[in-house]
């Protein structure tokens, strides 16, 4: 069948378009993050709704524990805070963010684990927390996960604490969004009986919304956070490794938690020491 030239045009047309637009949708970078440092700029991803620790305000600024660290990592790496892009890193998302290069590092409250390292590098722990579970302030039904059995109960889709939930308390009716702050509506409007993630982002989102809700029982699970990194990139992992200790030893870390996460009355915890996965 003969194709007439004005419609082999439009389609020439189209698949240009859909090639570019396939493109933009990317949004990734083939430059190393070391040499956008190198360049004065980096993109570090953070979550947007976690209080205390990665926060977009509504003034358009970001405050909390992860976004000192981002700060002071990229510091060290000769990029100053006003040329930080800050991208949001939903759980479920932060492995393809580092493998399409739309981060150059992320710092959100990014458990390491054995099946993430199949797919990104990790520097750090910066932190060690703990899984806990939120509930309301007036609920005195579940005070552990022992208890949770037949509840409701809410994490974020591709989070560790989520993974816990579902193997090792399979009696629990597990529901997950996208973020915690869906989490938290819902359980504030009794869609779920209660939230369950690391013992610090509970701690802020209580302390955000005091009478509201509380945290329950003791941490029943060991989390560290670290800061994910394309796989394979040694030399920037060296760096951000030498950050991490440097930040613990001349004081900066314990300043940065105690003006953020430490404003909710959470006393910060001994410092941990770098693994240099």
């Amino acid at each position: 069948m003969r194709i007439n030239r004005s419609l082999r045009l439009g389609i020439g047309a189209i698949a240009l378009t859909l090639a570019a637009t396939t493109a933009a949708c990317g949004g990734g970078s083939d430059k190393s993050a070391l040499d956008n440092a190198k360049d004065g700029k980096l993109t570090v991803g953070i979550k947007f709704d976690q209080p205390g620790l990665g926060l977009r305000n509504k003034d358009g600024s970001y405050s909390g524990f992860d976004v000192e660290v981002a700060k002071y990592v990229a510091g060290k790496l000769g990029v100053k805070p006003e040329n930080i892009t800050f991208k949001e890193s939903p759980s479920g998302q932060r492995e393809t963010l580092i493998e399409n290069g739309q981060v150059d590092y992320i710092v959100a409250t990014y458990s390491i684990n054995d099946a993430r390292k199949q797919k990104v590098d990790f520097a750090g722990p910066y932190y060690v927390a703990g899984q806990s579970l939120l509930v309301k302030a007036d609920n005195n039904s579940i005070n552990g996960p022992d208890d949770l059995k037949g509840k409701k109960v809410c994490s974020v889709k591709g989070s560790t604490p989520a993974q816990n939930i579902e193997k090792n308390y399979p009696a629990t009716q597990l529901q997950t969004n996208d973020t915690y702050s869906l989490c938290l509506e819902g359980l504030q409007a009794g869609s779920y009986d209660a939230v369950t993630t690391d013992d610090i982002i509970l701690a802020g989102y209580a302390a955000q919304s005091t009478g509201t809700f509380k945290v329950v029982g003791k941490p029943f699970t060991t989390e560290n956070y670290g800061i994910g990194l394309k796989k394979g990139d040694k030399e920037l992992r060296d760096k951000v490794n030498d950050a991490i200790e440097a930040m613990i030893a001349d004081g900066s870390w314990k300043r940065a938690f105690d003006s953020t996460v430490g404003a909710s009355g959470y006393q910060a915890p001994t410092p941990p020491t770098v693994n240099r996965y």
